[in-house]
């Protein structure tokens, strides 16, 4: 009895082990199946593609080709042209609406008649030219209507590269450090002559005269903010007159200056100015059969220092240059070397020197007429509370060749620390003409 009992446990566990046996064999089989199912379609999709793009591939080649081919064989049909051309009116499109006879039977050449028409009724005032007019100047082509075939050619394969070695050649690679200064020089040497004989009818005497101008710049400009600006301008003229028996010679024209300017850029063509400006004579000045000394080297002496604005002037074509300085601060200084020069230059008493403290304005312009023709002026004006001094330099030159110029020099001055003139009073004037080399670089 328990023998059967054990017996029929040990059936069931066998029974329950096999199915569980055959549930997993199962299971495992079903997802064999779709693991094989995954691998199918995925495989199916890549090859999908993989056509897809096949067929794009070979699409894309037909349609280069197809291009290629129109392009070799590329016909432009002239019977379009009434459209896109200068609106005209043609005969044919009123011969074809006033005719009984019908169409031309060219489909292309009627829809363009019919279009012309519609424009000529819609927007007569289009209407440049007419067909009679065109053809009385002989520029209306007959054959027009015909198909015009253009070859062309294409390349099939692009030309090769240069090869190039492995290893390229070293470049010499040169910095060269920017120079900031500029040096100009420009150098005249005029001469005047008069001659006169002793029978002349209208009498006068016979002179020479001579006058060498020599100006030298040297600038600063670092193309940023800062610029330094130097000028040395060097004039000597020379002349004899036989009537004057106390001097041989006697100058006509003398002037050793120097201006340094000290700029720092406040806005475009404004600039924060220092100037220096610096002046006197070479040599002794006289006047004719009179012995009396009126100037000398360093009597007078001038000297100002002025602090204030500049203004650079250019205008677009360069034919007007310079720079114009306003300085509400200046301060003038005056040497006397000659103790009997004193007076004549507003100092008083024993002493060699005067100091005054004012205003000052300077405009030093370069403007090209002509080709040919430049005017150079120089005005500067110094005022305190007891002196007004006020010089405008004209240099009008006319070159005649490169190395042959003429010069006209006008000079008036105003100072009030000279002795007053009966005639002029505090005025001044200088002029002199003359022709002769110049020279600059």
């Amino acid at each position: 009895m328990n023998y059967f009992v054990s017996l029929q446990s040990n059936m069931k566990y066998k029974y329950l082990l096999i199915g569980m046996v055959a549930m997993l064999t199962t299971t495992a089989v079903q997802a064999q199946q779709r693991s094989g199912r995954g691998v199918s379609a995925a495989t199916e999709q890549i090859v999908k593609s993989y056509t897809d793009s096949l067929a794009a591939l070979r699409h894309q080649l037909d349609s280069i080709q197809r291009v290629n081919d129109s392009l070799r064989t590329e016909s432009s049909d002239g019977r379009y042209f009434r459209l896109f051309a200068p609106t005209t009116f043609y005969h044919s499109g009123a011969n074809q609406m006033l005719s009984l006879a019908p169409r031309t039977g060219d489909d292309v050449t009627d829809a363009v008649d019919a279009a012309m028409m519609s424009l000529y009724l819609r927007r007569p005032d289009l209407v440049q030219n007419t067909e009679s007019a065109l053809r009385k100047v002989g520029s209306l082509r007959d054959d027009v209507n015909q198909e015009m075939t253009q070859q062309v050619e294409l390349a099939e394969k692009v030309a090769p590269l240069p090869e190039l070695p492995d290893e390229a050649a070293p470049l010499e690679l040169v910095v060269k450090k920017p120079n900031f200064w500029k040096f100009k020089f420009d150098g005249n040497l005029q001469f005047l002559q008069n001659y006169v004989s002793s029978n002349w009818h209208k009498g006068g005497e016979s002179n020479y005269s001579a006058v060498g101008i020599a100006t030298f710049e040297l600038n600063y400009n670092d193309k940023d903010r800062v610029t330094f600006d130097n000028k040395l301008e060097t004039k000597l003229g020379i002349q004899t007159s036989p009537s004057d028996t106390v001097h041989k010679f006697k100058t006509n024209n003398d002037l050793l200056r120097l201006t340094s300017k000290f700029g720092l850029q406040a806005h475009k063509k404004w600039y924060y100015t220092l100037q220096l400006l610096a002046y006197t004579q070479f040599a002794r000045g006289y006047k004719a059969n009179d012995p009396t000394v009126y100037s000398d080297f360093m009597s007078p002496f001038n000297l100002n220092v002025g602090l204030g604005m500049e203004y650079k002037v250019e205008t677009k074509n360069k034919n007007l240059t310079g720079s114009l300085n306003f300085l509400p601060l200046s301060f003038n200084f005056i040497y006397v070397g000659r103790q009997d020069l004193a007076s004549r230059n507003g100092i008083k008493g024993d002493h060699h020197t005067r100091e005054n403290f004012g205003s000052s304005f300077t405009a030093d312009l370069k403007w090209k007429l002509a080709e040919q023709i430049l005017w150079k002026t120089r005005f500067y004006a110094f005022t305190s509370y007891d002196r007004a001094l006020l010089e405008w330099e004209n240099q009008l030159e006319l070159k005649v060749t490169k190395y042959i110029s003429a010069n006209l020099f006008l000079y008036p001055r105003f100072d009030d620390a000279n002795n007053r003139d009966d005639d002029l009073g505090y005025f001044q004037f200088q002029e002199w003409s003359s022709i002769g080399l110049t020279y600059s670089f």
